[in-house]
């Protein structure tokens, strides 16, 4: 890609990020960056394999090995959903008219393009945790880690993660400001630094690592609505045993949407909370999907199905649970009007197409990005309440 006339703003660009506020990106660091997609082709679908559970067998002796039965694979799919520019004109009167603060103002208006474009990303990065996690721990507007001293909130979602296999390896967790800020304000234990072993938290206020988790914060989270279903009952004769996804429920009225938290109300049922990841628009009658590995004790016809209460909700998961590919969109081969060139944001670590376009008596810039996202394993993710 051509730079001609872009190399000497590259500078300005890149300093202008220490001079335009900036929300927290806790998602971005936090998932897998799928780099076998970036050369597929806006909302082509691209494949990633899921294989099967193994199954054990006794070992007999005999003169050859027996022949193992054959695997099925299966496969899940994303695509580059999205494709967005933030672009802006100059006139050389608009120029003329500002030239002792031109650089700076031109330097700050490609930061902002940068903050909106990364903060969409952010924000498609926590619907998908939303809507694709498994289970849920804690109260619904009740922020977490409230209780000096008192860690049981993390240390519950992780539980929920090591019975799920998905403990071990790349584990981050995405809190809400809300829930960072009781982790400064309250819990006193993670500043002694002779206990912790870290002075990161009192100085600069740095979460660092806990018990497994690498810690995030997201100005993206954002209070989960609801949905108006009211009166559902499970609905199979046969009911539904533990470890299934798919429910079919009745009776009642009104939605149940993706992120909405169900339980099962029956007295002395169960109390687990699971997260819906598939919903409906509510006409009485309808499936709904929870995430994987799915109910964890059977549910008996006609129990009652609850929506539990708007939430602002903190994200435990696998690295590998949630996918991101990002890349810069794709120019003709045989080249396109104006001057391109890839530029970096220091703060999110995402590059973007930088385009310059000469026209009459004005040029105009544009910054672009496509992606797409996807939770791929909701077995890796679990929704802490507040």
């Amino acid at each position: 890609m051509s730079a001609n006339t872009l190399t000497g703003l590259i500078p300005a660009i890149q300093v202008a990020a220490n001079k335009v506020m900036r929300e927290q990106i806790g998602f971005l660091p936090a998932v897998y960056m799928n780099s076998a997609a970036e050369d597929a082709a806006i909302g082509q679908n691209i494949q990633y394999p899921i294989v099967p559970a193994m199954t054990s067998s006794d070992i007999t002796a005999a003169a050859v090995p027996t022949d193992p039965d054959g695997r099925t694979l299966s496969y899940g799919t994303m695509s580059i959903s999205k494709s967005k520019k933030i672009a802006f004109p100059w006139t050389g009167e608009e120029q003329a008219s500002i030239a002792n603060i031109y650089s700076d103002v031109e330097a700050q208006t490609f930061e902002q393009a940068f903050r909106r474009l990364v903060n969409e990303v952010e924000a498609d990065l926590f619907a998908a945790a939303k809507g694709g996690a498994s289970y849920a721990y804690g109260t619904a507007g009740n922020t977490p880690f409230g209780t000096a001293n008192v860690l049981t909130d993390l240390a519950k979602v992780r539980e929920y993660l090591v019975r799920n296999g998905a403990w071990g390896g790349d584990m981050h967790m995405v809190l809400s400001p809300e829930a960072g800020s009781n982790i400064r304000g309250i819990q006193s234990s993670l500043f002694k630094v002779n206990e912790a072993g870290d002075a990161e938290l009192l100085r600069e206020g740095t979460l660092g690592r806990l018990q497994g988790f690498q810690f995030h914060e997201s100005g993206q989270i954002v209070q989960h609505i609801k949905g108006t279903g009211t009166g559902y009952l499970v609905d199979l004769t046969a009911g539904y045993g533990a470890g299934s996804t798919k429910i079919h429920v009745d009776t009642g009225a009104n939605t149940i949407v993706v992120g909405d938290i169900i339980t099962n109300t029956k007295t002395g049922r169960d109390t687990n909370k699971y997260v819906v990841n598939t919903g409906f628009a509510g006409d009485g009658d309808g499936d709904i999907e929870i995430g994987k590995p799915g109910l964890k004790i059977a549910w008996v016809n006609n129990d009652p199905v609850t929506v539990g209460a708007n939430y602002t909700g903190n994200w435990a998961f696998n690295r590998q649970a949630i996918h991101l590919v990002a890349r810069v969109p794709k120019l003709p081969k045989e080249g396109a009007l104006g001057e391109h060139t890839v530029i970096t944001d220091p703060f999110s670590g995402l590059s973007f197409l930088v385009s310059h376009y000469p026209a009459y008596h004005k040029i105009i810039w544009e910054v672009s990005l496509a992606w797409g996202v996807k939770a791929v394993n909701s077995e890796a993710i679990v929704c802490l309440l507040g």
